[in-house]
């Protein structure tokens, strides 16, 4: 009934009143679930009596009263205003009758008597003042004051009294109660009033009050759909909305126990089953009650507003459920919830999760069961719940092999949240590889693991012991050591280990596993002998192909960092992009850190600053730097070498200040870490300490026989240092060298190494090279090596006297430096007062107007080249030269091509 309905429930006892004031006495009954505003309606009532002239006493059952015999009549007696005398004999009447047992629904003569003596108390009453006899949760009431109020509502007839009693139909009505309300209470005098649940309008109406009509509107469907028309419900929703939206929590939780507990316990007992299996299926065999009689629960609780198609309405109510259960009675239930899904065939993430709660349960199936939700778990990027799985299993298990291959693949899945969280299982597994009982993959997992902590001896061994029993090893374990002897060589080249076949036969190998060795040999080629275009071809192949799944992060790490290193930057960043959006859905921590490592690198390449930070400072933030063991070196590299070029030299100064692995220079993350450390050094002018790192770098890359140009070009930067040392003879050599190596494999090498050649050559030579350097530079998309060009090049033309065509030059330096987040010193440019001059305003208009495309036909337009030739060095067609042209003489408001302002053809 809503809201309307319950002012005319209202209004009809108000009329039945008034019939008793006439002498005509009834009886009215008020059903209806629980929390359904009975008590209120019943309240509001009585209070509203002695206005029309009526007495009321009023009484209320309870369940832990039920059994006090007149319990309920006595409350009535107690209250009525009766004179000394009529006190003193039903006083005597009610302890009589407590005195005697009445043994079954019908009464015997003398207890006939004294039901009919205390009636006539109240009978007699009447005859004095209109009497209300008001009951509230009648259904509690004791066994004899039932009678009781039975045998008086056959005699109200001819009296002047008025009987109401509310009654909650999920104990009445399911046939639970000690008489039902039809066996009680009927005939002509008697009238029934059903409350129903609060309809949408009548929640709605409420609502409105609190929150306002529009937003009481907006959110209509989730007012009356959590609290179900319950008024008590919803008041708790009412407390805890948020902007005009109903926000379950704690209170609607208490409020939904409330409920329950107003309800007979066989509710609530239905509903802490129904809260630990989650569904109403079997849900008789959890219990053991009888299927008809809860279904009977079930819907009595759905009348109350607590379920709805067999479910909690929100998982507040549910949590509020669960936690009020005794521990020991949660751990029972979870136990036999264990027990029945998994002998009805559930999923073995169903059974795992009751497991979690179930305490110790000794059964062959545990072990598997977990296991296989694990790995469905981490299928599916829910790594926490199976990391909690595997723990169990390997708490349960009790083969002491089988625990073992637990342990690895624990490891595996900590590893996702904090490689530095299964640090402490290393050395229980490699004494366990000692004893012989780790082989096959699974010893290559804890090398891998060994390796990234630091422990290389320990790594080793485990190496040279599957090297040394290469003859037993099955497909899989041959595939797993071709594998980490590629990676090894691009990652660990110090560690020389003999590990059998380097291109396995991989017909019968599964894909996943046939990709990582390509990707791996990929990423080895590229380091070992620069970005040859098969292994490039092969890391674009896999990339668009991969998914980060249980398997595929060394797959997609490797094919990246091939591209990277390959000099292939643009085209690594987007798919980067790609993965970092997938491994943050997947809630993989570890992941999502080595990702933004290499996004940092990339970034780097592309000279792309502030995204380098924010990466490298994510990846450091997902993963302190202590759980990144060796590997370190990358993402800490990166940010040192950001943070230098941004002039943020004691940010820089901080990240290098800390303890690392000795181990990490036995790995190429120490290369990333003495390239970084050098830049910083040469910035705020320890030229020697710069020079040191560089040429440590390269002893190590001509050791290990790495020959990515795009690796590090640390000849490049010992130049530098060379330069600033007063050694243009040995600078130049160094460079020569690099350009006569990896000049033609990688434009963006060799722009930086045209930029030091320039600074080893006659001033008359300069502004040629520097210019080569930046339309290298600014190909390959190295925004701030093109600005440092830039402004050598604006102090070359400075230098030589051509002061205005260095304001110009110098403007558009400032503006890439600036949009990289460069922070580049102009201010030793002789050119640099001639930055404001009108010709200098004009070329940085153009650069602002300008797309980057359409700068680039510009300047080559300016410098006299035609279309033709124009389309031909920038791989474009004609069509789209002139399209670029026509937007630039619109924007730059000129007529053609003779208007083009000169600062363009630089």
């Amino acid at each position: 009934m809503d809201l309307i309905e319950r002012d005319e429930a209202l209004i009809t006892l108000e009329d039945l009143l008034a019939n008793i004031l006439s002498g005509r006495g009834c009886v009215a009954v008020v059903g209806g679930p629980v929390a359904t505003g009975k008590s209120r309606l019943l309240d509001t009532f009585a209070q509203g009596t002695a206005q029309r002239g009526a007495l009321s006493i009023a009484a209320s059952g309870s369940p832990v009263e039920q059994d006090l015999p007149l319990g309920v009549l006595g409350q009535l007696i107690h209250e009525a205003p009766l004179v000394e005398e009529e006190r003193a004999r039903a006083m005597a009447l009610l302890r009589e009758g407590a005195q005697r047992d009445l043994g079954s629904d019908r009464l015997g003569q003398p207890h006939a008597q004294v039901v009919h003596a205390l009636c006539t108390v109240l009978i007699e009453l009447s005859e004095r003042y209109p009497l209300v006899i008001v009951v509230d949760d009648a259904h509690y009431a004791d066994r004899l004051s039932l009678l009781c109020l039975a045998y008086l509502s056959r005699r109200v007839r001819l009296a002047r009294i008025m009987m109401v009693l509310s009654y909650s139909d999920t104990v009445w009505d399911s046939g639970s109660g000690t008489f039902s309300c039809a066996q009680l209470f009927s005939g002509p005098r008697c009238h029934t009033i059903q409350l129903r649940p609060l309809s949408r309008a009548g929640v709605l109406s409420l609502v409105a009050a609190q929150v306002g009509a529009e937003e009481a509107e907006r959110y209509a469907e989730d007012w009356h759909t959590y609290s179900a028309g319950n008024p008590l419900l919803l008041r708790a929703l009412l407390e805890e909305r948020s902007e005009g939206r109903p926000v379950p929590g704690y209170r609607y939780g208490q409020a939904v126990l409330e409920c329950l507990h107003r309800g007979e316990a066989e509710l609530l007992g239905v509903a802490r089953g129904l809260a630990v299996l989650g569904q109403a299926d079997s849900l008789d065999r959890l219990l053991g009650v009888e299927r008809t009689r809860l279904d009977n629960a079930l819907r009595s609780l759905a009348m109350s507003g607590v379920l709805g198609s067999g479910r909690f309405l929100h998982e507040a109510a549910r949590l509020a459920v669960l936690a009020e259960l005794d521990p020991a009675d949660l751990m029972d239930l979870h136990r036999r919830a264990a027990r029945l899904c998994h002998d009805d065939g559930a999923p073995t993430e169903v059974i795992a999760e009751h497991l979690l709660h179930a305490g110790p349960l000794d059964a062959p199936w545990v072990v598997p069961v977990l296991t296989d939700a694990a790995a469905n778990a981490l299928r599916e990027g829910r790594v926490k719940p199976a990391i909690e799985y595997l723990r169990l299993a390997w708490h349960t298990a009790c083969d002491e092999r089988e625990r073992t291959r637990l342990a690895i693949l624990l490891m595996r899945a900590e590893w996702r949240i904090n490689p530095a969280a299964p640090a402490r299982r290393l050395t229980d597994l490699f004494e366990t590889m000692q004893r012989g009982w780790l082989d096959g993959s699974d010893a290559v997992v804890l090398a891998k693991a060994l390796l990234w902590h630091g422990k290389m001896d320990d790594a080793k061994e485990v190496f040279d012991h599957l090297a040394d029993s290469g003859a037993a090893h099955g497909p899989e374990t041959t595939m797993e050591l071709a594998i980490a002897g590629s990676w090894l060589r691009s990652t660990y080249p110090s560690m020389s280990v003999p590990l059998g076949e380097t291109h396995p036969r991989t017909t019968l190998a599964p894909l996943a596993a046939i990709h990582r060795l390509e990707s791996t040999a990929a990423l080895t080629e590229v380091i070992v002998n620069g970005p040859q275009p098969e292994a490039i071809a092969a890391a674009e192949r896999i990339l668009r192909v991969s998914h980060l799944d249980e398997m595929s992060m060394d797959t997609v790490e490797s094919a990246l960092l091939a591209l990277t290193y390959g000099g292939r930057a643009e085209q690594a960043a987007p798919m980067c992009e790609l993965f970092l959006a997938e491994a943050s859905a997947r809630q993989a921590p570890s992941r999502l850190a080595r990702l933004a490592a290499i996004r940092a690198e990339i970034a780097i390449r592309q000279g792309d600053l502030r995204t380098a930070v924010h990466q490298a400072s994510t990846g450091l933030k997902l993963i302190p730097a202590s759980g990144w063991g060796v590997t370190v070196g990358g993402p800490l590299g990166s940010l040192v070498i950001a943070h230098t070029a941004m002039g943020r030299y004691e940010t820089a100064h901080d990240l290098l200040d800390q303890p690392m692995l000795d181990a990490m220079f036995e790995t190429r993350y120490g290369l990333h870490y003495l390239y970084a450390r050098g830049r910083y050094s040469l910035a705020i002018g320890d030229v020697a300490s710069a020079l040191d790192d560089f040429q440590r770098c390269g002893e190590l890359m001509d050791k290990w026989n790495l020959n990515a140009p795009d690796l590090f070009p640390w000849r490049a930067d010992a130049a530098d240092a060379l330069l600033r040392l007063g050694n243009p003879e040995q600078a130049r050599l160094l460079i020569e060298e690099q350009l006569v190596r990896f000049g033609s494999s990688s434009m963006r090498i060799q722009g930086i190494s045209m930029r030091l050649f320039a600074a080893t050559s006659e001033m008359r030579h300069r502004p040629n090279l520097l210019r080569r350097a930046v339309d290298l530079l600014q190909s390959s998309g190295d925004d701030y090596e093109l600005a440092r060009s830039l402004f050598d090049l604006a102090e070359a033309y400075g230098k030589l006297g051509e002061r205005r065509r260095a304001g110009m030059i110098l403007v558009r330096a400032r503006t890439v430096a600036n949009e990289c987040g460069a922070a580049l010193f102009d201010t030793a440019l002789p050119a640099a007062e001639e930055a404001d001059t009108p010709a200098a305003r004009e070329a940085g208009e153009v650069v602002t107007v300008l797309s980057e495309a359409e700068r680039r036909v510009a300047a080559l337009a300016a410098a006299g080249h035609t279309n033709r030739e124009i389309a031909g060095q920038l791989y474009l067609t004609v069509s789209t030269v002139e399209q670029h042209l026509t937007r630039t003489y619109r924007k730059l408001n000129i007529g053609g091509r003779s208007d083009l302002p000169a600062s363009l053809a630089f």
